[in-house]
């Protein structure tokens, strides 16, 4: 089977809803294989007028505040109302060995047994922001593959989730029932990201605690300058675990929905998202680009080695480094093609 008619035919597997084309697909697309990437980049050539017909939540939350718990429960809801959902969550990845446990499968049993389901973890790896590389092209295959809401679960509060704010069209921030000094822990930077704020374990003997925190979160969030024009963010009480206020979640996000969408916001959210996958890939490329040029390599240990020792500044070794990738070379009258 030639390139062309294998991407064509994963493609059309994955528009059928085939979980294993899908499954296939992503591992495909964060493969760094050279082969794998092109065949990849065809792929999602072919899928992308299929794309976009989902709403894309980001979830986040500090280790231990029920993410997986919730986002089990509030998907098992969103089946019952007709919806197929997706599930992309973050693993941390080890900054020595770089492997994850990728074990919320594991942690969202009920869920993974739906067909109308469908649960991915994928290894954060180097990547900043909460998020693993190919985030945002997975989430694309699973809105061709039919799914209309896709849940990003991100790594946690321990790290930016700037980018999962920027890939995503709402982003939910999972709270524990503590608030007061707990509030201090939580930083000004993701709380001014979150479009719905979620006080979890909000039952038995926490209730009057959560209901204290969503007090707290709501008064700090009166603070905080709104990251959209059409839409305040709201704090409201829930528990995974009992299954109350998880209806009143998805009301929240479908009156979100409708009010960016009546403002324009919406589609214009949606053409950011596309410019900031483009200039990621712009920044990715060029680095690759950079570590892979034989001049680079040759001189870096050298300049490393000079900073390291403390005889060169880096922002100077940075500088004539990126001034060698750079400029035009002239050898046997040819011209490096980065100079045309």
């Amino acid at each position: 089977m030639s390139a062309a008619s294998s991407y064509q035919s994963l493609a059309a597997s994955v528009r059928s809803g085939q979980r294993r084309a899908l499954a296939r697909s992503i591992t495909l697309i964060e493969s760094s294989r050279r082969a794998d990437q092109d065949t990849a980049e065809a792929l999602l050539t072919e899928l992308l007028p299929d794309t976009g017909n989902s709403i894309r939540l980001a979830i986040s939350g500090s280790p231990g505040v029920g993410k997986s718990t919730f986002i089990e429960a509030f998907g098992i809801h969103l089946l019952e109302q007709g919806h197929r959902v997706a599930v992309l969550a973050i693993d941390p990845s080890s900054a020595r060995s770089g492997g994850s446990i990728l074990g919320d499968k594991t942690r969202m049993e009920q869920l993974t047994r739906r067909p109308e389901a469908f649960i991915r973890p994928s290894p954060a790896g180097r990547t900043l922001g909460g998020v693993a590389r190919r985030t945002r092209e997975a989430m694309l295959v699973c809105e061709a593959a039919g799914f209309d809401v896709i849940i990003v679960e991100t790594v946690g509060v321990g790290q930016s989730e700037t980018l999962a704010a920027e890939m995503t069209d709402m982003f939910l921030l999972l709270l524990p029932p503590g608030g007061g000094d707990d509030l201090q822990g939580i930083k000004r930077g993701i709380m001014e990201l979150a479009d719905l704020v979620l006080v979890n374990k909000a039952d038995g003997d926490l209730l009057a605690a959560a209901r204290r925190a969503a007090s707290d979160y709501g008064h700090a969030l009166g603070l905080m300058q709104p990251r959209s024009r059409s839409w305040r963010a709201e704090v409201k009480l829930c528990s995974a675990a009992t299954g109350q206020g998880i209806d009143a979640v998805w009301d929240s996000v479908c009156a979100y929905r409708q009010a960016l969408q009546q403002s324009g916001e919406f589609q214009q959210q949606r053409a950011g998202q596309a410019r900031s996958w483009l200039w990621q890939e712009l920044r990715e490329g060029l680095l690759q680009e950079f570590q892979s040029d034989a001049a680079i390599r040759a001189a870096l240990p050298t300049i490393e080695a000079a900073v390291v020792a403390g005889t060169t500044p880096a922002p100077l070794a940075a500088r004539d480094l990126l001034n060698q990738f750079l400029a035009p070379q002239v050898s046997d009258g040819g011209h490096n093609p980065r100079s045309m």
